[in-house]
């Protein structure tokens, strides 16, 4: 029985000192952060860190260029999924391509009860693995998390994806993220 007491004794403060050696050492006790005042962020999107490359989220979150995907991401409940390991190839519209759909075409889209058609967009958006630019070449076609394919074309050195120019190309702690002119949008079935 003395001997049980001593082994949780021990138990503890060993549990005790690794807590206060793991604060003393990082200088913090909470790993989590928002993006906004008003929406807290939670899971892995939620978690606080400032010295690691970021993930295809938090780069498209700090791109002024990339509001539009984020409300997109945030309304179809994929913000968490993409802040994950991944590794992800994010087809990435800028918000100039969000504005060339047809008038009304993304509000209606982001409504709740068009969640699986917002979702199944972003999801042709997405490789499953990393796709670097050198990786590229004319005439591929890759399987995208929505099961449908995207084509790749390349002309004069420029790479496009079902027409869309990739403007940039930015690694990602996850993944890559292609800068593209256009939305993807899936074959009709």
């Amino acid at each position: 029985m003395k001997r049980n007491y001593l082994s949780l004794a021990a138990l503890l403060m060993g549990a005790l000192l690794w807590l206060s050696c793991n604060d003393a050492a990082t200088g913090t006790t909470n790993a989590t952060t928002t993006t906004d005042a008003a929406t807290p962020l939670s899971g892995q999107s939620g978690v606080k860190d400032d010295d690691s490359q970021k993930d295809v989220v938090k780069i498209a979150a700090g791109s002024a260029d990339h509001t539009t995907l984020v409300k997109a991401l945030q309304a179809a409940g994929y913000v968490d999924a993409l802040s994950n390991a991944g590794p992800f190839t994010v087809f990435a519209p800028v918000n100039a391509a969000f504005d060339q759909l047809p008038a009304g075409t993304l509000n209606d889209l982001m409504k709740p009860e068009k969640k699986e058609a917002l979702r199944n967009i972003l999801e042709y958006h997405v490789y499953i693995g990393v796709l670097r630019p050198e990786m590229l070449m004319d005439g591929q076609t890759f399987g995208q998390a929505n099961g449908d394919n995207i084509t790749i074309a390349v002309k004069d050195g420029k790479a496009t994806v079902n027409g869309a120019n990739i403007i940039a190309s930015v690694p990602a702690s996850n993944g890559i993220i292609h800068v593209i002119d256009a939305v993807l949008l899936p074959p009709a079935k």
